[in-house]
């Protein structure tokens, strides 16, 4: 039987690379695979699937609540690659993990486990569910050397739990970091806050 895998990181790990290459050894054999992404990434163009290492490839497949994922689609299919799976509903990740059953198509995932609050994505959630396989890309923290778990939120150089969950963007909004740091950098920025509220009132 295929596998659903979940292959999970904070900013900054280089999932997407490891996508890309995956995608490259495939395609090196004569091996076709189909690339999928959520319609709503659009921070490097609609259908493009781009490393913060400049390395791209175009989606063969934009994805949203509404896709509906036909057997057709999958014939002479040897692997399905998923970027930013953290923002695929949960229906369509149950029609990924029905693929690998019924059309015997391995089907790896790469994204976040959890936002900037620290709570797990809805995608990343059914993923880690109902994938076979859940894999952890490892990466350090941006303000030490310990290994990173979250993923820090800066709104003009401010830590912050602020705003709606899914809000895209790239290295100068978000730093990956260990719990300590993070905890660490919120609590400053929150200490940072008062003094300025307190100032101006006084």
């Amino acid at each position: 039987m295929a596998k659903l895998y979940f292959r999970y990181g904070t900013m900054g790990s280089a999932k997407t690379m490891n996508l890309l290459a995956v995608a490259h050894n495939y395609r090196s054999q004569g091996k076709e695979v189909l690339l999928l992404k959520p319609a709503l990434d659009n921070r490097f163009g609609k259908e493009t699937i781009r490393s913060r290492a400049g390395l791209e490839k175009s989606a063969d497949m934009l994805v949203d609540e509404k896709t509906i994922l036909t057997p057709e689609m999958f014939e002479k299919i040897y692997c399905v690659l998923v970027d930013e799976a953290q923002f695929i509903s949960p229906k369509v990740i149950e029609q990924l993990r029905t693929i690998t059953l019924e059309q015997h198509v391995p089907v790896i995932c790469y994204g976040l486990r959890t936002n900037f609050r620290g709570h797990l994505f809805e995608g990343s959630k059914r993923l880690m569910e109902l994938a076979d396989s859940v894999e952890e890309i490892k990466t350090t923290c941006a303000f030490c050397n310990k290994k990173a778990i979250m993923n820090l939120k800066h709104v003009n150089g401010v830590a912050t739990v602020d705003g709606p969950v899914i809000d895209l963007g790239k290295e100068e909004k978000y730093n990956p970091a260990c719990y300590r740091c993070y905890q660490q950098q919120l609590l400053a920025a929150t200490k940072e806050q008062e003094r300025s509220t307190c100032s101006n009132s006084c």
